[in-house]
């Protein structure tokens, strides 16, 4: 910003230009209209009192309805009028820093309207900066009416530090044949900061005249642009004679150019003279091209470029300009670290260096090696089956090989026995059955025979076999079934046989790694360690499958369940199933200063149960996320630079947790198995984490980022996802959870990638774009991409919940629900109150662990609701046990022996 000397000419002679914002509320009539900081421009020929104003994008009927207000724009007539001898106009006296205020009184109606602008001085190319505010109420003006204003003359009263006017005006709007009259009343009250090097102004500072000559306001429709124009001159307010003899250069009836100079001479004698960087005779005046015409002063390797009224310089590729900005020289290039040495790849045996110019690098683990390229890891080749069956492995660093094992001739991946008559039937349909698609491969026992019991590995059917390895009718069993105990068919299922067969149907016969099912042992009962599918969670149960109180474990730690073995009789702390909240499922949405509530129905949206949540005044909540073990919403706050969280429980006060070393904290994710919590802050272009508490907070990233903003967790598999909206290069990473094996999962045909959520239903990683206006999902290696819905407005956060994704959206500033299957937006809630709404979260009843498909959340809702609505029902909720009534076949069409795996877990 240049120094603001109010009274410095300087400026007077420069400040051509005029930039601005109008703000305020103002009633047309009964109609409210807003404006959110329109533009505001003016333009200003100094040398004959011409000022042009523009105001952009003005709604109608706002726009007619100011078009008798003049004052707006003729305020820069008033400070740029055209300066009769001996008098002086605004911007003489003001300055660049000043406050416009003024009262309009429309009559007959008596509407008042308050404007208020204030200059808040010169930029650096000398544009004086401006803000307008409008309140109150002005009269309707109906469509296809011309406002025709008059000249007019008002005088202005002056003292030290203030300017005032008080004028009665009146202006016409005319239609056809139709021509009314009306009027308002002017207050107008100017103050400014007084200088103190200020010649006297005796002469000036008590009571000039301003005259407008020709006044005129127009509004294009089209443009939605409304426009003022003025021609003012500033004198006597007694008036000057009629024999007195006015310089044409005072007067404005001179013939200069714009861009020359007016110099007044004796009486009625005046010279035109063009401005530095023109030429001409000053009626006429042409740029001078100084890099055509060699008068530039640009150095070597540089490049003269003209502008109006001057030049710049611009160096070749390879050097930078110098401070005297003229003088181009050698800009050093970044060196090459992976040539240098000067990188932290891991050795070269292990890992290669990739440069990416501008002095940074990657690393890539060789072929052989697992990691992130900074640490990378021997892959052990024998665990993945790349040698034959009847060969021996031999892991080495970054290779391996297989070796045929005695009796076998071969190179280790194909082997065949040196004798075939030592092979049994099975050994041998098993060595050289065909690999074909839906061909089945039998299992031979440790004598080579085959296994009574055979299951397909592609179909999941299993069925018993004789001796022959032959089919025993009435075996064949389906997949996810309990198999039969082959050689005893028909022999009645044992109770943990009837629940796991129970659970496996509700699963569509297909359960995945993440789901519960009870395990049995060999003799169908209840094994004495239970775990919940992959999430770690295990405990131990009786003979009747009931849990052992105290037995239920942390993930990554497998209780003592053998009989031998007394159980711990302390639980682990903190417990996995604390009291969950409020039944049912709902989302928490941010909303600027608030939290908002708004529950589920299955997926429909409760819109009339809708309500605030938090109210945290002063706040602005972005990222927003929910931990499901603590019962606890977290946030992060842009105003306050802050993450917080709050209990959701009656009275809980928010807690800040981060309260340090953040600039702009927007996405927010939790890790409710690792007890840990992300960001991403794109100020400092970082992503960290940090324990829940605000511990061990560290950076994981903080290169390659421009503006990181969503961010997502799968806990199961320790992978963390992240959009970078960054224009030039968008892009949506991945990493694991402690910062390892960073990549690019997707860098084309997207946009703003504003919003992200990773899918446990199915394992997709999904993305809403503002910018593409696409919800598009993959699977977590980048596979698979395919578009969902690509109609959006513009997206900011999305989550998801069963067949359902929910986002919020700028353009509507509601909640919007989109179908999975068909792509369809179904339903939306708009608040009450209508601002942008940012992140936007869902809060299930339990924890879920891992992938959990649609039916086992209608299956664990379903239980929930019989506990609390059927007597016959009881549950671990009511009492020991879920049993249903066996005797009408209650609504889970199964009979319970023991406790139904917790959901919250």
């Amino acid at each position: 910003m240049a120094p603001l000397l109010s009274c410095d000419s300087y400026f007077k002679r420069t400040a051509h230009r005029l930039n601005g914002k109008v703000s305020g509320n103002l009633l047309v009539g009964r109609t409210p209209v807003h404006f959110a900081n329109v533009d505001l421009h003016a333009y200003v020929v100094g040398n004959d009192g011409r000022a042009y104003t523009a105001i952009s994008r003005i709604p109608q009927p706002a726009a007619r309805a100011l078009m008798p207000l003049t004052p707006i724009g003729g305020l820069f007539g008033w400070l740029f009028a055209l300066e009769k001898p001996g008098y002086e106009n605004g911007f003489s006296i003001t300055g660049a820093e000043f406050t416009h205020s003024l009262e309009v009184t429309f009559y007959p109606g008596e509407e008042t309207v308050h404007i208020t602008q204030t200059a808040e001085g010169l930029g650096l190319e000398n544009y004086l900066s401006l803000r307008t505010h409008i309140q109150g109420r002005v009269p309707y003006i109906p469509e296809n009416f011309t406002v025709h204003i008059a000249p007019y003359k008002e005088l202005y009263h002056y003292s030290s530090s203030a300017v005032t006017s008080t004028s009665h005006r009146e202006y016409s709007l005319l239609f056809g044949h139709h021509n009314q009259t009306l009027s308002y009343r002017l207050h107008q009250n100017v103050t400014f900061r007084d200088c103190p090097h200020a010649r006297a102004r005796q002469a000036v500072l008590a009571t000039q005249q301003l005259s407008v000559e020709r006044v005129f306001a127009l509004y294009n429709e089209d443009e939605q642009v409304l426009r003022y124009a003025v021609t003012n001159q500033i004198g006597s307010a007694e008036g000057d004679s009629d024999t007195a003899v006015v310089n044409p250069c005072y007067d404005g009836t001179h013939v200069c150019d714009t861009t020359a100079r007016c110099q007044p001479g004796t009486g009625l004698q005046y010279s035109c003279e063009c401005t530095a960087g023109y030429r001409g005779d000053g009626q006429d005046c042409m740029d001078i091209d100084e890099c055509a015409e060699g008068e530039s002063h640009c150095g070597p390797f540089s490049v003269c470029l003209n502008s109006l009224g001057s030049y710049r310089c611009e160096c070749q590729h390879g050097y930078r300009l110098a401070d005297d900005r003229r003088t181009c020289v050698l800009a050093a290039p970044p060196p090459d670290p992976c040539a240098a040495g000067r990188h932290s790849c891991a050795a070269a045996h292990q890992a290669r260096c990739i440069p990416r110019g501008g002095g940074a690098f990657s690393c890539e683990c060789l072929p052989g090696y697992t990691g992130d390229g900074h640490t990378c890891s021997d892959v052990n080749e024998c665990t993945q089956g790349r040698c034959h069956p009847a060969a021996t492995c031999h892991n080495t660093p970054g290779s391996f090989s297989c070796q045929c094992r005695p009796g076998y001739d071969g190179d280790g991946f194909q082997c065949t026995p040196a004798n075939l008559q030592r092979l049994t039937p099975c050994e041998h349909e098993r060595l050289y059955s065909q690999p074909e698609p839906g061909h089945h491969i039998p299992v031979c026992d440790d004598q080579g025979n085959y296994q009574p019991l055979q299951c397909h590995s592609s179909t999941g059917f299993c069925w018993c076999v004789d001796e022959a390895g032959q089919e025993i009718a009435g075996t064949k069993t389906p997949p996810g079934s309990t198999p039969l105990h082959c050689g005893e068919p028909g022999q009645p299922q044992t109770m943990c046989e009837r629940w796991r067969q129970s659970l496996l149907d509700h699963y569509g016969g297909r359960p995945r790694e993440d789901h519960y099912v009870p395990q049995c042992d060999a003799a169908g009962s209840f094994s004495p360690l239970q775990c919940h599918g992959n999430s770690g969670f295990c405990w131990c149960v009786d003979e009747h499958g009931r849990e052992i109180h105290g037995t239920r474990s942390e993930p990554g730690t497998a209780p003592p369940c053998l009989p031998s073995v007394a159980p711990p009789t302390v639980r682990p702390s903190p417990r996995p199933d604390v009291s969950p909240p409020a039944m049912g499922t709902f989302l928490l949405y941010a909303q600027g200063h608030q939290i908002g509530y708004l529950p589920l129905n299955g997926t429909r949206l409760q819109k009339e149960a809708a309500k605030t949540l938090l109210a945290l005044h002063g706040s602005i909540v972005v990222g927003i996320d929910y931990d499901c073990r603590g019962k606890m919403v977290y946030w992060t706050d842009v105003a306050g630079r802050t993450v917080n969280r709050a209990s959701l429980e009656p009275g809980a006060e928010p807690e800040t947790v981060i309260n340090s070393g953040l600039m702009s904290p927007e996405g927010l994710v939790v890790d409710h198995l690792r007890r840990v919590m992300f960001w991403t802050d794109s100020g400092l272009d970082k992503i960290e984490r940090a324990n829940l508490d605000g511990s061990q907070r560290r950076a994981l990233f903080s290169t390659d980022l421009v503006n990181p903003r969503a961010i997502t967790v799968d806990p199961i598999r320790g992978n963390l996802y992240w959009t970078d909206w960054n224009r030039e290069a968008p892009k949506i990473e991945t990493s694991t959870v402690e910062g390892a094996n960073r990549r690019i999962l997707v860098n084309e045909d997207i946009g703003l990638p504003n919003g992200l959520t990773f899918d446990p239903f199915s394992k997709l990683l999904c993305w809403a774009d503002a910018g593409t206006k696409k919800l598009e999902c993959t699977f977590p290696d980048g596979t698979g991409r395919h578009v969902i819905q690509n109609n959006l407005n513009y997206p900011f956060s999305v989550v998801s919940y069963a067949n359902h994704f929910y986002h919020t959206d700028w353009r509507r500033d509601g909640v919007i629900a989109v179908n999975k299957d068909t792509g369809s937006l179904t339903e939306e809630y708009l608040p009450e109150q209508r601002s942008h709404l940012y992140g936007i979260t869902a809060v299930y009843p339990y924890c879920p662990g891992g992938k959990v498909c649609p039916a086992y959340v209608i299956l664990m809702d379903m239980l929930l609701f019989l506990c609390t609505k059927h007597t016959y029902l009881v549950s671990s909720h009511c009492s020991e046990e879920i049993v249903t009534d066996t005797s009408t076949k209650g609504s889970l069409g199964f009979k319970l022996g023991g406790r139904m795996p917790d959901p919250k877990t």
